[in-house]
């Protein structure tokens, strides 16, 4: 068995232990979807290569507003992470991104790497929204108190709706 083959395999009985969603994309990339609290779904595209596991998974699209706040945020935030850095595309929509050799992948780095990317895209998804989505959240939360519309799961953003005292 190959080291590809080995850590293709490590993937599927991951996944299948975790009952985490799994596609197979090609011949050699695996998507799961990680669930989250504040993220409800992160899809994380992970790429088996001849020599190293690639991981990439969708945090958020380009930012509205304060472009330079968020990316320096994040930036920031690399400096305490673990395997995986927050990065952004073309279009500015933020991914976080990581590379392993594959003879570093064992089932117990595959499940540190994949709670680190579940971690980092929840505990940061809320921030990421305050600061590159202030202005969207409150014309939100407007347009459906003006209809009687829930805003139960802009909850977390109430500070931004409710006017200073």
């Amino acid at each position: 068995m190959t080291e590809a083959e080995r850590v293709a395999q490590l993937i599927t009985t991951f996944a299948a232990a975790e009952e985490l969603p799994l596609e197979r994309s090609g011949t050699s990339t695996y998507v799961l979807t990680l669930p989250g609290t504040h993220k409800l779904l992160t899809t994380v595209a992970l790429l088996v290569g001849d020599l190293t596991l690639s991981v990439n998974a969708f945090v958020a699209r380009r930012p509205d507003e304060n472009g330079e706040a968020v990316y320096r945020w994040l930036l920031e935030r690399n400096r305490s992470m673990y395997t995986i850095a927050f990065s952004v595309d073309h279009l500015g929509d933020i991914y976080l991104t990581g590379r392993l050799p594959l003879g570093a992948v064992s089932a117990a780095e595959l499940d540190r790497l994949l709670g680190s990317v579940a971690e980092y895209a929840d505990s940061s998804f809320n921030t990421i929204l305050e600061l590159g989505f202030a202005t969207a959240i409150k014309r939100e939360w407007a347009w459906r108190e003006s209809r009687g519309e829930s805003t139960a799961n802009l909850e977390a953003f109430r500070h931004l709706a409710d006017p200073p005292p």
